[in-house]
């Protein structure tokens, strides 16, 4: 279920990215790349990145790695340690359903939905297309 409090901040985070960044022409695809920022405190963080490259039948996600625009050291962070489930797989569910909903409602989400794809998905693991 899609936390109000926190999706209105991750929108506000994904607007000011891509009002002030110019995304590069030849971008094919984004991905949404998740990490784990602290494993005892449950901190988990993601970013945004644009590639050159994209290839929906790629389940290893190697066409993510040709990054063309990062958002860099600028990342989204969430704090799991009050909720009931606090593993990975809960902290990209919760992603995934913020990223969701920004493509179907967000802002600037026709920057995103103009690529030929989207996926999520933590750092080399595998990603979901979206």
């Amino acid at each position: 279920m899609l936390q109000m409090n926190i999706y209105e901040e991750f929108a506000h985070w994904l607007d000011a990215l891509l009002e002030n960044n110019e995304m590069p022409e030849e971008t094919k695809a984004f991905c949404f790349n998740l990490y784990e920022e602290s494993d005892e405190d449950h901190i988990y963080g993601i970013q945004l990145v644009a590639a050159g490259e994209f290839d929906p039948a790629d389940k290893e996600g190697d066409w993510a790695c040709e990054e063309i625009w990062s958002s860099e050291e600028d990342i989204f962070t969430v704090d799991t340690s009050d909720e009931e489930d606090t593993g990975w797989v809960h902290a990209q569910e919760l992603f995934k359903e913020m990223v969701v909903e920004y493509l179907k409602n967000g802002k600037y989400s026709n920057i995103l939905n103009g690529a030929e794809g989207a996926a999520i998905g933590f750092v080399d693991g595998e990603l979901e297309l979206l």
